[in-house]
């Protein structure tokens, strides 16, 4: 119990969110062009680095988020508060920056930075909204690969991502050949599972059919924070086991509760710190990003490439590859990366499936720091 509270805390510490700072930018090509019909203007990718870039450009690691997070990972000169992966990048870290030259980018589509559906039309000088066209995770991929060609990088040293990155480096090792010489894929899905899409469909839902959405154009003071509270309820629940969830909360109550007015108050501690977490949320993502990058999510199929995972990752010329699996994962279960590792290893790829035992289900790779450095770190010395 000890050992899972204090995991907690450090999660909610690497986790927390920051408001809009002035992050480093990178143009993307213009126009430039989506995997699903359209292109962007004048886009920009918002990214951080650690470490230094050796003379011969042959030493960086591109690193792809989740979902929500920005492209701050670590702490920096730039920013010196901590990243949501903080113990993993670093001197002497799994992710060594007195090796590595380390670049995390905010995904295409996302507000952090990065042009998506909260940044300014250029044509109207107006909020995109739905103006925005659909984005694709290989729209993200290739949006990151354009980034590290703009900063003067032919061949990444490896390419790294967890969740929807996880299913980002796949992408971009089936649609960019050479550009990494390795890939970590961690938690993620060469396509989404029907749990995962009906899930993402309610969450969805309850943005859309809050009064404030107003098709999409909502004020930036009023936004569906009611909508946005529920779909991040709804996904954290998901993010840990059940066992975790038992051995951290069971049925504690909030002390004090029985004395409030409504019988329908939070009553237990697992509902405040659902609460906590939608607040936390809400006050710094914008829900159409959300929309855009959890359909984005939905309608990726590796196998698109190709005919199958395998044929969709036999060009990528990756000289090795580690999947990562945690066995309690409801969100992306361990067979989904199973099917990635068998893929990488059908088309030829000197790849390591690591199972991990850990308790904190699909965020286990932001709590259970000991169990991922130790995989990353063996993988990047070998």
């Amino acid at each position: 119990m000890d050992r899972i509270r204090k995991a907690e805390m450090q999660t909610l510490e690497l986790k927390r969110e920051s408001g809009p700072r002035e992050p480093l930018t990178v143009a993307l090509p213009d126009p430039f062009p989506l995997y699903r019909g359209g292109s962007i203007s004048g886009g920009v990718i918002a990214y951080e680095t650690w470490g230094q870039l050796n003379p011969a450009r042959d030493n960086a690691i591109l690193l792809f988020t989740g979902l929500s997070p920005s492209a701050h990972a670590a702490a920096n000169d730039q920013d010196p508060t901590p990243g949501w992966w903080q113990k993993m990048i670093g001197p002497g870290c799994a992710i060594d920056t007195r090796r590595f030259f380390v670049i995390c980018v905010n995904s295409l589509g996302s507000c952090f930075g990065s042009t998506g559906p909260a940044s300014r039309n250029p044509a109207t000088g107006e909020r995109f909204g739905l103006g925005f066209p659909e984005i694709a995770v290989e729209d993200i991929a290739t949006a990151g690969h354009a980034a590290v060609r703009a900063l003067g990088i032919q061949q990444l040293a490896a390419v790294v991502g967890a969740s929807l990155g996880g299913m980002v480096v796949t992408a971009f090792a089936a649609r960019h050949p050479h550009g990494a010489r390795r890939l970590i894929s961690i938690s993620g899905s060469p396509a989404a599972s029907p749990f995962a899409l009906a899930l993402r469909s309610v969450q969805r839902e309850a943005i859309l059919r809050d009064p404030d959405w107003q098709g999409g154009n909502y004020a930036t003071d009023k936004p569906p924070r009611n909508g946005m509270r529920l779909a991040r309820k709804l996904g954290t629940i998901t993010y840990r086991s059940a066992t975790e969830w038992r051995q951290r909360f069971g049925r504690e109550e909030i002390a004090g509760n029985a004395l409030r007015a409504s019988p329908f108050a939070p009553r237990f501690a697992v509902e405040s710190y659902l609460e906590a977490q939608a607040e936390r949320f809400t006050r710094v993502f914008d829900p159409n990003c959300y929309l855009y990058l959890s359909r984005a999510m939905d309608r990726f199929d590796l196998a698109e490439h190709g005919g199958s995972y395998a044929v969709a990752l036999q060009s990528s010329q990756l000289e090795k590859a580690l999947v990562i699996g945690v066995e309690s994962d409801m969100l992306f279960p361990i067979h989904e990366q199973a099917a990635i590792a068998e893929a990488l290893t059908a088309a030829g790829i000197d790849t390591r499936f690591a199972r991990l035992p850990s308790l904190e289900g699909h965020d286990a790779f932001l709590a259970d720091i000991p169990r991922f450095d130790a995989e990353i770190r063996a993988f990047l010395n070998h």
